[in-house]
C-alpha cells in the first residue's frame, strides 16, 4: 500500500520530467539540425572564410521557461501587404493571427504571418512565420531580431518555443540575401534569451 501511494505522489512529477526531457530533446535537435545546415555547403548562408571557420552557433542555454502557450486568435479578412525586406525591396504577407502570451507576469502579443509566395507551395500551407525583436537584439542576438517557424494551430492556443528562435540569413551574410525587417508591433521590451545567440566571428 506504501508503494502505491508513493507511486502516486511520484506520478505527476514523473509526467513532468518525461515533458521537460521532450521538450528539451526538440530544442536539441533543432540546435543539431542548424549547425547541420550551416557546415552544409548546399545549404549555409555562410560564404569564404565565415564557412571555413565556422563550427557550430552559439546558444543560450536551453530553457523551458521560453516555451510558453499562448492564446491564438486569428485575424478576419486580412489583408495583404508589403513588408519591407533587409534590401530595401520588399515581400508580401498578410497577418493571419495573433498569439498573447504570459512571460514573468506580464502579458504580450506577437502578431503571426503568412508568407503569400510560400503559399502557393502545398508544403507551406499550413506555415506561419513569426518575426520578433527583444531586448538582447544588438548584443547577444542580431540586431534586426530574430525569427520562428510554426503551424497553423488547430484550436485556439499555439506553443512559442523561444528556444528554436533563429536569426535570418542576412545576419550571416546581407550580400546575398534579402530578408524580412520585423515589424514595430513585435517589438518585446524585455530579453528573450534563448535560441541562437549572435557571434562576430561571421563577419571576419
Amino acid at each position: 500500500m506504501k508503494n502505491y501511494i508513493l507511486i502516486l505522489l511520484l506520478l505527476p512529477v514523473l509526467v513532468f520530467s518525461q515533458k521537460g526531457s521532450k521538450e528539451i530533446a526538440v530544442a536539441k535537435k533543432f540546435q543539431k539540425e542548424l549547425n547541420a545546415e550551416y557546415l552544409n555547403p548546399k545549404e549555409t548562408p555562410l560564404r569564404g572564410d565565415n564557412l571555413k571557420n565556422f563550427k557550430q552557433h552559439p546558444f543560450f542555454p536551453i530553457d523551458e521557461k521560453y516555451r510558453v502557450t499562448a492564446k491564438f486568435t486569428r485575424t478576419e479578412n486580412a489583408e495583404a501587404f508589403d513588408l519591407p525586406t533587409s534590401s530595401g525591396k520588399s515581400k508580401s504577407y498578410r497577418e493571419y493571427g495573433k498569439a498573447t502570451f504570459d512571460l514573468d507576469g506580464k502579458s504580450y502579443t506577437l502578431s503571426l504571418y503568412q508568407s503569400l509566395d510560400l503559399l502557393k507551395q502545398k508544403k507551406y500551407k499550413d506555415y506561419l512565420f513569426l518575426p520578433f525583436r527583444d531586448a538582447t537584439n544588438g548584443k547577444e542576438t542580431y540586431g534586426g531580431g530574430k525569427y520562428m517557424d510554426l503551424k497553423i494551430p488547430e484550436g485556439d492556443t499555439i506553443i512559442l518555443d523561444f528556444n528554436v528562435s533563429y536569426q535570418p540569413y542576412c545576419a550571416y551574410n546581407a550580400y546575398d540575401y534579402n530578408c524580412p525587417i520585423v515589424p514595430d508591433k513585435n517589438r518585446l521590451p524585455v530579453e528573450i534569451r534563448a535560441g541562437v545567440m549572435y557571434e562576430d566571428i561571421y563577419h571576419h
